[in-house]
């Protein structure tokens, strides 16, 4: 799992963009969102880099946390 710190997703609507952001770059992708937390967790993926661009893409900031 990669847990992503997304600040700048401030309500259900940019949640919604980034899920589907993410979606499109990794159909398999199991997507938790925590929007109070601004925190995006990312599970059964191979490629992070391409979902972290696709959330760049979306234009958010994603940083990945350790």
């Amino acid at each position: 799992m990669v847990n992503f710190q997304v600040n700048d997703m401030t309500c259900g609507h940019c949640a919604g963009v980034i899920r589907a952001a993410i979606t499109t770059a990794a159909p398999q992708a199991d997507i938790e969102v925590d929007l109070s937390a601004r925190r995006v967790a990312v599970e059964g993926v191979t490629d992070i880099d391409a979902v972290e661009r696709a959330i760049r893409e979306a234009g958010y900031t994603p940083e990945r946390q350790p």
